[in-house]
């Protein structure tokens, strides 16, 4: 059998310390997991069920590369996150040994064009042009969780031009780690390579081309990225 045009390439991330590259598969983002970013989208921090949408695989970007502005937005976010990779597949998993499908650990940037995403939100409709656009998944190296650990407290903080515009606590996640893998894998298998971007603290706002965006984690070092022009 052969393809009538050549498949695309496998999306990749790389594992720190190693000159191995993670395959990515899916990639899973958790809504409003802060709940002080929940109050300033204006919707209440409870803790009622999280909820969940997707980007493509291939819309990730390693640190140390430039965005080019998107395009059809006028308000361009970042959003700092904990991202969990999964490395043992699974489906309805315990919260009680969630932690050993997780392979690891990276920091995230979880672009976003916030006005498209509003105006669907406004009116019923899926996020997706608001999210699961080109080159709107920054991820860093994956760090094993053999060598690290399970971060569950720590610093996130996120700068731009080297302002903090994002600073919190892994520990005030609404749902902790193993909390989402559980759920999540209640309603869908999880794989190898599948990656969780856990949500963002308080603070998200606009950046502009020039803006050099910059996501540290406790335990985890920092991503760095630059935003271009808009083409």
């Amino acid at each position: 059998m052969s393809y009538i045009f050549p498949p695309a390439p496998v999306p990749t991330v790389p594992i720190a310390a190693s000159e191995a590259l993670l395959p990515v598969r899916r990639i899973f983002c958790v809504g409003r997991n802060y709940a002080a970013h929940a109050r300033e989208m204006g919707k209440d921090p409870d803790r009622e069920p999280p909820f969940f949408f997707t980007k493509p695989a291939d819309a990730v970007v390693m640190s140390g590369e430039t965005v080019a502005y998107p395009p059809e937005t006028e308000n361009f976010h970042y959003e700092a996150e904990l991202v969990a990779v999964i490395g043992t597949a699974g489906r309805e998993i315990s919260r009680e040994t969630a932690l050993s499908h997780v392979f690891g650990y990276a920091i995230g940037n979880d672009l976003t064009r916030r006005d498209l995403q509003l105006a669907a939100r406004d009116k019923g409709r899926p996020w997706d042009f608001g999210k699961a656009f080109d080159r709107s998944a920054v991820i860093g190296p994956v760090h094993p969780a053999e060598a690290i650990g399970h971060p569950h407290k720590g610093f996130i903080r996120l700068a731009v031009n080297g302002t903090v515009k994002q600073e919190a606590d892994l520990a005030e996640l609404i749902w902790s780690v193993p909390e989402v893998v559980s759920i999540l894998s209640h309603s869908i298998v999880l794989r190898p390579g599948d990656l969780i971007m856990t949500g963002t603290p308080a603070g998200v706002g606009p950046l502009v081309a020039g803006d050099i965006c910059t996501v540290a984690i406790e335990g985890l070092g920092e991503i760095v990225t630059t935003i271009g022009p808009r083409e």
